[in-house]
């Protein structure tokens, strides 16, 4: 597909880029989802709202709350960023003390108000809200069963399967949700709500993060840490992979829904592109494991260059590392504007040409006759890696090295990343030296598996793979992924 072409795909709308956002400027993976959750805090409607705002980057799609008072939902779901879906009229609507709240990026889901989230349902026990962040790969194989057993569906939404497994149930809410669990394969972290009770629960790889933390007695919950720091709440640990906690008016519960042993398996691109810096994973900060990434790739492959520039904003830690690790000095060599994608005004037809310039530009006096070492964190498709190395090179650029902060991404992912099919993935078909050519560089250097092991700290664990998933990259993956022709690729939480 020609840049032009591209571009003209990006006004689909009213707006630039408007609905689900996978035609972007930008070949970069997308992230699925964020949720937040508050049991027992007066506020816990203004705590989702920043918590959501501090996830803004996990969905820009849709955001939704859902807060109970004890005795009934207050709920309102939009389109767009937390800011525009959330005003102060509506705010003061949400009154109660137990909130869940979501921020949604679909995949392969509708982009529409109504597989928004949280869904809220009305089942024999009273009120039901869920919301969560994964994809469920066997939700297709299970949506036919419940259909041909007379459930109704209101939206394409996995979280709906999960409502409806849920409803159907004779036992109690608890049991029920762990049983509804069990027979969902997939990566999730879910968030479930009645009038007077909060069940959090991950995945039995632990694929997706889920964080749990206190406020003046209050549990919070979160996708990342960065939420918990927002609001200032002290983090107390991670779900376990296969856990479930239920909070109530007894306190806190720790109980699993999945006994078995599997292997931990956290996304790997949460390390390397997903989570924002300021988060910890696993008790390891993203920012610091970045700068690492980007060390270890020093290590694994020096380059004689005169600047070290990261890509923004996921990769500017990983070339401060380099930068360090080689004693290049790091220079801002790229400028992202944050802003170009809910314009209302078009660019003229030669911007639209030139469309990766409306989102990032190259500052011309920092890499006008440099050798400039440009550190990335993967290449999908090789649109956006292309685009950007032959940026530098008209901002005047000698050289052009392109190094990648992660192995290459040859296999889709089933787990809630917006993957393009396996034959669009660029090193699924192509050597390392076919994609150096084919975006333009000097040198291109993916950092090895046993690297990225290393740089997220999972080099002390028993397990080879440092208990995360690879699988966009090994092709191993930890669930099985094949139902027969029904399986889901993607996210539609």
């Amino acid at each position: 597909m020609s840049d032009e072409l591209i571009a003209q795909t990006l006004w689909t709308g009213d707006y630039y880029n408007e609905g689900s956002g996978k035609d972007g400027l930008f070949d970069k993976l997308k992230e699925e989802c964020g949720v937040f959750g508050v049991y027992r805090h007066p506020d816990a409607a203004s705590l989702s709202y920043y918590g959501l705002h501090a996830l803004q980057h996990r969905g820009e799609e849709s955001a939704g709350m859902c807060v109970s008072d004890g005795s009934e939902f207050h709920y309102h779901r939009g389109m767009g960023l937390v800011k525009e879906v959330f005003d102060k009229d509506i705010m003061a609507s949400l009154a109660g003390d137990i909130a869940i709240g979501h921020v949604r990026y679909s995949t392969s889901g509708d982009s529409k108000l109504t597989n928004a989230q949280p869904l809220v349902f009305k089942y024999r026990d009273g009120d039901l809200a869920v919301a969560t962040n994964g994809n469920i790969v066997n939700a297709l194989q299970i949506r036919r069963e419940l259909e041909q057993s007379g459930s109704i569906f209101q939206t394409t939404s996995d979280t709906e399967v999960v409502a409806h497994l849920i409803a159907r149930s004779s036992k109690d809410l608890v049991e029920a949700t762990k049983d509804a669990f069990n027979k969902i394969v997939g990566g999730f972290a879910f968030l479930v709500m009645t009038n007077d009770k909060l069940i959090a629960a991950s995945d039995p790889h632990g694929l997706r993060p889920l964080t749990m933390g206190r406020l003046n007695g209050a549990y919070i919950f979160a996708s990342e840490t960065c939420a918990l720091e927002t609001i200032g709440a002290e983090l107390i640990r991670d779900i376990e992979p296969g856990e479930l906690l239920v909070l109530d008016q007894d306190g806190l519960r720790e109980e699993r829904f999945e006994h078995g042993k599997h292997r931990k398996a956290l996304c790997a691109m949460e390390y390397i592109y997903f989570a924002r810096p300021d988060s910890d994973l696993n008790g390891s900060n993203l920012h610091s494991a970045r700068k690492r990434m980007g060390s270890q790739m020093a290590m694994e492959c020096f380059i004689d260059a005169d600047v070290v520039t990261g890509v923004p904003d996921s990769s500017i830690s990983a070339a401060i590392g380099y930068a360090e690790q080689t004693g290049i000095p790091y220079e801002l060599g790229m400028i992202k504007n944050k802003y170009t994608g809910r314009t209302f005004i078009q660019p003229s037809q030669e911007l639209r040409e030139q469309g990766v310039k409306m989102k990032l530009s190259a500052v011309r006096r920092v890499v006008e006759g440099q050798r400039v070492v440009m550190i990335d964190d993967s290449i999908v498709r090789g649109t956006t890696s292309r685009r950007i190395v032959n940026m530098l090179r008209d901002a005047g650029a000698t050289e052009v090295h392109v190094c990648i902060t992660s192995p290459p991404f040859k296999n889709p992912c089933f787990y809630g990343i917006d993957t393009p099919d396996r034959r669009e993935l660029i090193a699924s078909s192509k050597t390392i030296e076919e994609i150096r050519q084919e975006i333009n560089a000097d040198t291109l250097h993916f950092l090895s598996f046993e690297g990225l092991i290393e740089a997220v700290g999972g080099n002390n664990s028993s397990d080879p793979k440092g208990g995360l998933c690879l699988a966009c990259f090994d092709n191993e993956y930890p669930t099985q992924v094949n139902f027969n022709g029904e399986e889901k690729f993607g996210c539609s939480c």
